[in-house]
Protein backbone atom coordinates (compact mmCIF):
# COMPACT_ATOMS: atom_id res chain seq x y z
CA UNK A 1 0.00 0.00 0.00
CA UNK A 2 2.87 2.51 0.73
CA UNK A 3 3.77 2.53 -2.76
CA UNK A 4 1.01 3.48 -3.83
CA UNK A 5 0.47 7.33 -5.17
CA UNK A 6 -2.43 7.97 -2.78
CA UNK A 7 0.30 6.89 0.16
CA UNK A 8 1.98 10.43 -0.50
CA UNK A 9 -0.84 12.50 0.48
CA UNK A 10 -1.20 10.72 4.05
CA UNK A 11 1.28 12.69 5.74
CA UNK A 12 -0.01 15.76 4.29
CA UNK A 13 -3.89 15.33 5.30
CA UNK A 14 -2.60 14.13 9.03
CA UNK A 15 -0.91 17.69 9.14
CA UNK A 16 -3.94 19.13 7.76
CA UNK A 17 -6.14 17.19 9.82
CA UNK A 18 -4.26 17.98 13.63
CA UNK A 19 -3.98 21.96 12.19
CA UNK A 20 -7.94 21.59 11.60
CA UNK A 21 -8.46 20.08 15.33
CA UNK A 22 -6.12 22.86 16.91
CA UNK A 23 -7.93 26.15 14.92
CA UNK A 24 -11.60 24.49 14.58
CA UNK A 25 -12.50 22.79 17.96
CA UNK A 26 -16.07 21.93 16.56
CA UNK A 27 -14.80 20.21 13.43
CA UNK A 28 -12.93 16.69 13.63
CA UNK A 29 -12.60 15.30 10.74
CA UNK A 30 -12.84 11.57 10.46
CA UNK A 31 -10.19 10.40 7.62
CA UNK A 32 -10.72 6.87 5.49
CA UNK A 33 -8.35 5.51 3.51
CA UNK A 34 -10.05 3.00 0.78
CA UNK A 35 -7.49 0.62 -1.16
CA UNK A 36 -9.39 -2.49 -1.37
CA UNK A 37 -11.62 -0.94 -4.49
CA UNK A 38 -9.87 -3.44 -6.94
CA UNK A 39 -11.56 -6.11 -5.30
CA UNK A 40 -14.23 -5.79 -6.87
CA UNK A 41 -12.90 -4.21 -10.19
CA UNK A 42 -12.28 -0.46 -9.48
CA UNK A 43 -8.79 -0.10 -10.08
CA UNK A 44 -8.33 2.81 -7.90
CA UNK A 45 -7.22 3.84 -4.19
CA UNK A 46 -9.50 6.49 -2.27
CA UNK A 47 -9.78 8.57 1.02
CA UNK A 48 -12.74 9.92 2.43
CA UNK A 49 -12.39 12.88 4.79
CA UNK A 50 -15.66 13.24 6.69
CA UNK A 51 -17.13 15.88 8.68
CA UNK A 52 -19.94 13.95 11.03
CA UNK A 53 -21.53 17.31 12.61
CA UNK A 54 -22.52 18.53 8.65
CA UNK A 55 -22.41 15.55 7.07
CA UNK A 56 -20.29 16.57 4.85
CA UNK A 57 -16.97 14.87 2.58
CA UNK A 58 -14.08 15.29 0.79
CA UNK A 59 -13.73 12.58 -1.40
CA UNK A 60 -10.03 11.71 -3.20
CA UNK A 61 -9.59 9.00 -6.25
CA UNK A 62 -6.40 8.28 -7.45
CA UNK A 63 -7.09 5.70 -10.37
CA UNK A 64 -4.03 3.47 -11.47
CA UNK A 65 -4.80 4.78 -15.33
CA UNK A 66 -3.81 8.54 -13.91
CA UNK A 67 -1.47 8.50 -10.56
CA UNK A 68 -0.65 11.70 -10.94
CA UNK A 69 -3.79 12.92 -10.76
CA UNK A 70 -6.14 13.35 -7.51
CA UNK A 71 -10.48 13.72 -8.42
CA UNK A 72 -11.54 15.41 -6.18
CA UNK A 73 -15.07 16.09 -4.69
CA UNK A 74 -17.09 17.37 -2.13
CA UNK A 75 -19.97 16.18 -1.19
CA UNK A 76 -22.33 14.47 1.68
CA UNK A 77 -21.85 11.28 3.71
CA UNK A 78 -25.07 10.36 3.25
CA UNK A 79 -25.16 10.46 -0.38
CA UNK A 80 -23.63 8.99 -3.61
CA UNK A 81 -21.10 10.89 -5.00
CA UNK A 82 -21.97 12.84 -8.12
CA UNK A 83 -20.09 11.39 -11.40
CA UNK A 84 -18.42 15.02 -12.20
CA UNK A 85 -14.91 15.17 -9.96
CA UNK A 86 -12.50 18.21 -10.40
CA UNK A 87 -8.89 16.91 -10.96
CA UNK A 88 -6.05 18.34 -9.29
CA UNK A 89 -2.21 17.26 -10.04
CA UNK A 90 -1.11 14.75 -6.93
CA UNK A 91 2.33 17.06 -6.53
CA UNK A 92 0.21 20.61 -6.56
CA UNK A 93 -1.99 19.24 -3.01
CA UNK A 94 -0.50 20.36 -0.07
CA UNK A 95 -0.91 20.86 3.59
CA UNK A 96 -2.75 24.40 3.10
CA UNK A 97 -4.97 23.20 0.67
CA UNK A 98 -6.05 20.25 2.58
CA UNK A 99 -6.95 22.18 5.31
CA UNK A 100 -8.32 25.33 3.60
CA UNK A 101 -10.79 22.52 1.66
CA UNK A 102 -11.47 21.03 5.04
CA UNK A 103 -12.11 24.62 6.68
CA UNK A 104 -14.17 25.90 4.37
CA UNK A 105 -16.68 22.61 3.39
CA UNK A 106 -16.87 21.47 6.98
CA UNK A 107 -17.04 25.05 8.96
CA UNK A 108 -20.23 26.16 7.44
CA UNK A 109 -23.44 24.01 7.87
CA UNK A 110 -24.76 24.17 3.98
Amino acid sequence: MEDRPISSLYDLIAEAHANIQRDFSYIDPVVGVITKMRTIGIQADAVTIDCLKTGKRILLVCHDEQPEVINYQFCLRNEDPAYEFETIPLKNITTKQLYDWMAINFSKQQ
